[in-house]
């Protein structure tokens, strides 16, 4: 009997990569995307790899479509053995110059997505003993300058995860979270923030990455195979989240030069 996963932002990115490497292992597969045209696209690459599913619109805010498309893997599935919980929207701003609304946004999709997603799917995920994946950020770990909002998002997620790992055991539901660093994406189509200056600096690193999509998502198959929680892709990001455990404060205060040198180059100055 083949295998069932379900991923949010299939469509496109690290989503797209997860569905096409689990679909190479034969597993059936839904994929959820804001994006309907996006999504068939994957549908597509899933099917030339041999494999099948369906696609669904699906804006992860809205907790009833959730639940139609938990309902629709039961319908054409009989259930479900694996969630990845990777949609999700970039931003960034400095604290003083984000709205109320960035903020509601950003947590909106970010972290209660991914709140909404596991209510919606945990009870199939029992029946099945099955895995649940959580994508969140290194942001989750190292909370950088000019993005608190998104860093609080995603450092919810870990939380999230943390708390349903422990909460789950007991059940045969095994929980990851993933923490990946900047890899070349299409993330900065949401981004949304009071400095376009920002947005700039943010795609100069994506596409600088030495680790592409479809790397990440080999990665996370590979640790999630070997059962561990805490997935960090990135070797980079591997040693900064070492040196914050073992000196936390020298992490602070490069992070201290990091906005100054930001805050320069968004306003005219020479920056980083």
């Amino acid at each position: 009997m083949h295998k069932r996963i379900m991923i949010t932002g299939a469509g496109s990115g690290l989503g797209r990569e997860m569905a096409l490497r689990w679909a190479r292992e034969g597993w059936r597969v839904a994929l959820a995307d804001i994006d309907q045209a996006r999504a068939e696209q994957t549908l597509q690459q899933v099917r030339e790899l041999g494999a099948d599913g369906f696609c669904q619109r699906c804006d992860v805010r809205d907790y009833s479509q959730l639940m139609a498309l938990a309902q629709r893997c039961e319908t054409l599935f009989g259930g479900i053995d694996c969630v990845v919980n990777n949609a999700g929207v970039s931003s960034g701003g400095f604290f003083t110059e984000l709205s109320l609304d960035d903020w509601d946004w950003q947590l909106s999709v970010n972290l209660m997505g991914v709140v909404k997603g596991c209510k919606a799917f945990v009870p199939l995920l029992e029946r099945s003993h099955g895995t649940l994946i959580n994508i969140a950020s290194m942001a989750a770990l190292m909370q950088g300058p000019g993005m608190s909002n998104y860093n609080v998002a995603k450092a919810g997620v870990v939380a999230l995860s943390e708390s349903l790992k422990v909460e789950l055991e007991s059940l045969s539901v095994n929980v990851h979270v993933v923490c990946p660093s900047f890899f070349q994406t299409n993330l900065l189509d949401s981004f949304r923030g009071p400095d376009p200056s920002l947005k700039a600096q943010v795609g100069k690193l994506l596409d600088s990455s030495p680790i592409s999509a479809a790397q990440v998502a080999d990665y996370i198959h590979a640790a999630v195979q070997a059962g561990e929680f805490l997935i960090l892709p990135h070797e980079a990001g591997r040693a900064a989240w070492q040196l914050k455990r073992q000196a936390p404060e020298r992490l602070y205060a490069d992070m201290a030069d990091m906005a100054v040198k930001m805050r320069g180059k968004g306003r005219g100055g020479e920056g980083l």
